[in-house]
């Protein structure tokens, strides 16, 4: 299976089970000390997050990571992510590679509004990878500064590629939105948590 938005990247209404890129045939990033995000708009009818989660395309060092949600308002580069909406608990990714995910979230977003789904990595000494794309995506961007959290506002300081894509995806859903995560547990049963009220349909908090 090829790395594809809305298949294994970005907003997807599924969760990918599959190696995105089985073959070989796509492109792998280095993703550990650091934090990556990839932009994406929220499909229409869409409501909440469910789910989040990545592609570990090495088996490494144990490390945790952060998965997280940055809207699009950053300050230096037009759309670039800004704001930190939300983000997981540390959360251990094991040593075997694979999709790594956080279950159970019940994150309120905007239909139709470009967000960036982000992943933290702590440091590996095995290099781990992610795989993605140099084209056919909406955006990518990096924060090598970010080593042990993800930090708000994101701090990219530019879009590293317009196009481009990782395999960071998070599950979306239609229905009458929540305002607080709360109870939202991820894989090692650490529960989740809202960093700020997102706006009502109507646009008020």
């Amino acid at each position: 299976m090829a790395v594809a938005l809305h298949t294994n990247a970005g907003f997807v209404s599924a969760s990918p089970v599959d190696d995105p890129a089985a073959s070989r045939s796509g492109t792998v990033y280095s993703c550990d000390n650091r934090a990556v995000v990839v932009r994406d708009t929220a499909p229409v009818g869409a409501t909440t997050i469910t789910e989040l989660g990545w592609w570990c395309d090495t088996a490494s060092e144990a490390a945790n990571f952060e998965l997280g949600l940055y809207d699009s308002d950053g300050a230096v580069a037009p759309g670039e992510a800004g704001t930190l909406l939300y983000k997981s608990e540390a959360t251990a990714k094991g040593t075997a590679a694979g999709w790594k995910k956080i279950t159970g979230l019940n994150i309120s977003i905007t239909a139709e509004h470009v967000y960036w789904l982000a992943l933290q990595l702590d440091n590996t000494a095995t290099t781990t990878m992610i795989d993605g794309e140099s084209s056919g995506g909406s955006g990518v961007d990096a924060n090598t500064s970010a080593t042990t959290t993800l930090l708000d506002p994101f701090g990219g300081g530019a879009i590293s590629d317009t196009d481009g894509m990782y395999c960071v995806y998070a599950v979306w859903a239609s229905g009458a939105q929540t305002y607080l995560a709360s109870g939202a547990v991820n894989e090692s049963g650490v529960a989740s948590r809202l960093l700020a009220l997102n706006r009502s349909e109507s646009g008020a908090f």
